[in-house]
């Protein structure tokens, strides 16, 4: 079954180089963050507080990338969300990541991949782990198809999915005068518009494919994928093309029939549990007015904004009850909320550590940009 994760309980790292010294210059990388950063702590996405989401721009050194990607490893319990835009290439028989002084030749001015994966195996603490590499021969980082067995499961992290933008051989695409790259602007669009027909929760299988349709129709590189231990049931958000409508013919008090809702089981902290608790009300298709008027006075418009806006756990448990039944949950899963508002009660209080501050920009570079042998790549250019 498909999950969102508990934002509480998880971390993304957004990295990115869009300036260079040798190499073509990318500056769509750079609008790729800020959004990707901004959807998923977004009611939209995953609505990650922002301190859980970490971009790391133009790092100057494969440490600062593998720092924060280590941080965040040993901070997340559920989810953990790595993702790369940038130029790639391929460094004996691997993929390598380019950072912003990285020169053909030279390949300790960039980042293996395999300094990430080995994060991922050796130092996370999360229970699923998705890996968006939108670079040329991205698809390197699932395993050569002609690799032995030991080596193509190398590349897999257990518990994991993995998305590239681009097959083992090819380019990605960063068409000229666009905001976004190819790939992380369709992904961007989908998340921000869902799936016609598709399923209630955008999880990283049903992405893949609308994604792979959607490029592939455009002409664009097909994109790639890996799954292990079901990490494709991770869902990135709901599906916004497949909201229910609003109950507006039912009668205060009544069930409005059977709908997905959000999962209590499925959460872990204190900020899991109001983020669910709003998607209760998304879900119902009611707004804050029609949830107070469906309670029979319980409830007004008001409470039902200071409830999903608190940071803290109500001390009585009334209040809550009365927002899930004027929404239409039904009792028995009512009955688990307050099961799971009486765990998450009993639980000592936890300061969160705030992550830290991207690093600046490096400086662009003033002299003639060098040319470089084909073996690396520059990100397809698409002319009108």
């Amino acid at each position: 079954m498909s999950v969102l994760p508990d934002p509480g309980a998880s971390r993304a790292v957004l990295i990115g180089t869009s300036r260079y010294r040798h190499l073509e210059q990318l500056p769509a990388v750079s609008n790729n963050l800020r959004a990707l950063a901004g959807l998923l702590s977004s009611p939209v996405s995953l609505h990650l507080p922002a301190q859980h989401v970490r971009v790391v721009e133009n790092p100057a050194a494969g440490q600062s990338a593998v720092g924060a990607v280590r941080q965040a490893a040993a901070e997340a319990t559920d989810t953990l969300i790595v993702y790369f835009a940038g130029h790639g290439s391929v460094d004996a028989d691997a993929l390598s990541l380019a950072l912003p002084d990285t020169e053909y030749g030279r390949i300790e001015t960039s980042l293996p991949y395999d300094w990430l994966r080995q994060v991922l195996l050796l130092d996370s603490q999360a229970e699923r782990h998705v890996v968006i590499l939108d670079c040329c021969y991205s698809g390197l980082a699932l395993g050569r198809m002609s690799a032995s067995p030991g080596l193509a499961d190398q590349a897999a992290v257990e518990g994991s999915f993995l998305l590239a933008a681009a097959a083992e051989t090819r380019t990605a695409l960063a068409p000229v005068g666009d905001t976004y790259t190819a790939f992380t602007g369709a992904l961007l669009d989908t998340l921000r518009h869902g799936i016609p027909g598709g399923p209630i929760l955008l999880d990283l299988a049903a992405l893949y494919q609308y994604l792979r349709r959607t490029l592939e129709a455009r002409g664009h590189p097909v994109p790639q994928a890996r799954d292990r231990n079901s990490g494709s049931k991770v869902a990135l958000g709901r599906n916004h093309a497949s909201l229910p409508a609003p109950p507006a013919a039912l009668s205060p008090g009544t069930v409005s029939g059977e709908r997905p809702w959000p999962d209590p089981g499925a959460v872990r902290t204190v900020t899991g549990f109001f983020t669910a608790l709003a998607d209760v009300r998304v879900i119902s298709g009611l707004t804050h007015q029609a949830v107070g008027e469906r309670s029979a006075g319980r409830i007004s418009a008001g409470t039902v904004s200071r409830l999903l806006n608190r940071t803290t756990l109500p001390t009585t448990w009334g209040t809550t009850a009365a927002y899930l039944a004027a929404c239409g949950v039904p009792d028995g899963q009512i009955a688990r909320w307050q099961a799971l508002w009486e765990h998450l009660g009993a639980q000592p209080a936890t300061a969160e550590e705030a992550t830290a501050h991207p690093a600046p920009p490096a400086r662009a570079d003033s002299g003639r940009t060098r040319l470089w042998p084909r073996s690396w790549s520059v990100f397809g250019r698409e002319r009108g």
